[in-house]
């Protein structure tokens, strides 16, 4: 996948943004699904064109050129539904988020669990939630970033009767969330504080709380697109990275690739290298990895 990305960074989402986009989901999904059964478009599916990368509010506006095509697969493995079964923007989001949901779940496995599991690490837990004001530009947490509002994008997109259950999931993978920002909070390496017996146990729990509800929406979203792409988190064990059947050495070599193509961008780009960095899209300018050849391991 080659896409060339000319980044404003004068131009800057305004808080209001994001609300217009959830309504020009929810109405571009009501409108794609009454034409559905008139109208067939072979130009849809795998060869959609991305054209915007949707950001979330305060994020600074991306103004991507079109794609050639989307590799994406057409039928599952079984060949029984396609991707072109589903309307015009549950297909765009899909394949827009599904390789960054994917590397936000290689995240939540290699760094996070062995973060919490360290409490001197806990000053990096809490910058996961912590917004962003400089200048007023009210960047997102990275939690919010990277699995939030993927997550909402992609429920208000897909048909009714899977957006219940994945908002479902999402709301579960938010309480989760929620509850290890409120027991991290606070406690770092450099400012000793009173921490209870049972914080660093009760930490592991919101993780493992967080850890099924977002296998549950990879579940249904699998199960909606018909395409069993997304691998969900295994269990702590001792099996864990063979249960998961991805490669921990790829994900710290490509996480490497995208902090030294980082700090290559200058401050200029910093505020919206997160999106960047997730969604993959940097492949020819810094050596980062083709991004579908690391997300079908």
């Amino acid at each position: 996948m080659r896409l060339s990305i000319l980044v404003s960074a004068s131009c800057l989402a305004s808080a209001s943004a994001f609300t217009a986009m959830e309504s020009s989901a929810r109405n571009t999904y009501l409108s794609a699904a009454s034409s559905a059964e008139n109208e067939h478009d072979g130009h849809l599916g795998r060869r959609e064109l991305f054209r915007n990368l949707v950001t979330s509010a305060g994020t600074a506006a991306l103004v991507l050129s079109p794609l050639p095509f989307i590799n994406v697969p057409v039928a599952n493995a079984a060949g029984e539904a396609t991707l072109d079964d589903l309307p015009r923007e549950a297909q765009r989001s899909y394949s827009q988020y599904r390789v960054p949901l994917q590397i936000s779940a290689d995240y939540y496995l290699w760094e996070l669990r062995d973060k919490i599991s360290r409490i001197d690490d806990w000053g990096e837990v809490n910058e996961l939630y912590q917004v962003n004001n400089n200048k007023g530009q009210g960047q997102p947490s990275r939690i919010e970033r990277d699995y939030i509002n993927p997550m909402r994008i992609l429920t208000l997109s897909m048909p009714p009767d899977a957006a219940d259950d994945l908002r479902a999931a999402q709301f579960e993978f938010e309480r989760a969330a929620a509850g290890l920002s409120k027991i991290t909070t606070g406690v770092r390496r450099d400012l000793p504080v009173e921490i209870l017996p049972s914080a660093q146990k009760d930490a592991l729990v919101k993780w493992e709380e967080g850890r099924v509800a977002l296998n549950k929406f990879f579940a249904v979203l699998n199960d909606t697109v018909g395409l069993n792409e997304l691998k969900p988190v295994p269990a702590a064990g001792p099996n864990q990275n063979q249960e998961y059947g991805r490669s921990e050495k790829r994900y710290f070599e490509l996480m490497k690739k995208t902090k030294l193509c980082q700090n290559r961008g200058g401050p200029a780009l910093s505020q919206a290298w997160g999106q960047l960095m997730v969604s993959g899209y940097l492949q020819d300018s810094c050596g980062i990895p083709d991004m579908d050849t690391y997300f079908y391991q």
